[in-house]
């Protein structure tokens, strides 16, 4: 190994060292046995939370101990069981996944521009130094977040009362925004552009969604899954995203559906009829449209114009007719 690949080889080591911030001089039958966990049970857990499997290679410290001990006292003490431990380790891999990829994307740029403006030698003594002085702060950002999300979470599910037989289960509003003619669109677009356009996009839905008081639930490039509490709600989210988005030269044209009724909340995501509903709808509208079900219609006042269409096939639901919906011209919301 020559003397410049020996020091990539120490400084990739570094930066691996100031991400997870601990060596790692355990294997996995020694970790487990640390953290007084089963190695079988212990690996059920690792693999819940996305990591692959190591063998007997060195890929565990300290920290690892105390996430399994953690763990295992939980068991211990029947304060939760293993089914749940298992479900909520599986919700955290995969969102922490997604954070660290999109954490991952978002930094290239930053780095690229250290690197060409001299600040730093290489990419990877970019990302070393963004390691050492961004990620505490990020770190602190992050839990920041999650408490503000999770005593947001609670209050919901505490306002649907104690008596509801089922309290992950809701009637709201679903909402499916999908960007026009995307799959032609992105076909002649190079990567650098392409996702310039979907985080454009993801981000003004976003931004006008929580400006309504709704939740986004996820994006999938093209399209965003959002709820809201209820049908006048939606509707107004909805006719702004339009809006909005229609009104931004750099973006293509959006159609959403929307569909209300009872949904299920699990791992972070919604499930149930309205959820294929709204996504049914969105596809089959006009460009720049807001197309609802029936059940929001009924729900909506003065406020909004409604025009029902022809019947057409909508797939898992047969022949319905779509409702057109728009903002009642001279009507002002209080």
């Amino acid at each position: 190994m020559s003397r410049s690949d020996a020091d990539r080889a120490d400084l990739r080591d570094t930066l691996a060292s100031l991400i997870l911030g601990h060596e790692l001089t355990l294997t996995s039958s020694e970790v487990t046995e640390k953290g007084g966990m089963d190695h079988s049970r212990g690996l059920r857990l690792w693999r819940a939370l996305g990591f692959p499997e190591t063998g007997d290679g060195l890929a565990y410290g300290e920290p690892d101990v105390k996430a399994l001990v953690a763990v295992a006292t939980a068991l211990d003490g029947e304060m939760l069981d293993e089914a749940t431990v298992l479900r909520m380790t599986r919700g955290l891999g995969a969102t922490m996944a997604r954070l660290a990829d999109w954490q991952v994307s978002a930094l290239i740029d930053q780095i690229e521009h250290d690197v060409e403006d001299g600040k730093s030698v290489t990419r990877l003594h970019a990302a070393a130094e963004l390691a050492r002085s961004a990620a505490p702060g990020f770190e602190y950002l992050m839990i920041y977040a999650w408490r503000r999300h999770l005593a947001a979470a609670v209050a919901r599910v505490e306002a649907l009362g104690a008596a509801d037989a089922e309290l992950l289960s809701t009637t709201m509003t679903v909402g499916f925004a999908d960007l026009s003619r995307f799959t032609s669109l992105s076909n002649g677009l190079d990567d650098n552009s392409l996702g310039d356009l979907v985080e454009n996009f993801e981000t003004r839905c976003a931004d006008i969604i929580t400006a309504h008081g709704g939740r986004v639930i996820k994006t999938l490039g093209d399209a965003v899954l959002f709820v809201t509490e209820d049908p006048r709600q939606g509707t107004r989210t909805a006719l702004d995203l339009v809006r909005q988005i229609a009104s931004r030269t750099e973006l293509p044209n959006v159609c959403v559906g929307l569909a209300t009724g009872s949904v299920i909340n699990r791992l972070g995501d919604v499930y149930g009829p309205p959820v294929n509903l709204a996504a049914r709808l969105s596809h089959v509208a006009r460009s720049n449209r807001v197309l609802v079900d029936a059940a929001t219609a009924e729900a909506l006042g003065d406020e909004f114009d409604t025009r029902t269409l022809p019947p057409r096939p909508l797939r898992g639901f047969g022949n319905l007719s779509p409702i057109t919906v728009s903002e009642r011209r001279g009507f002002r919301s209080r």
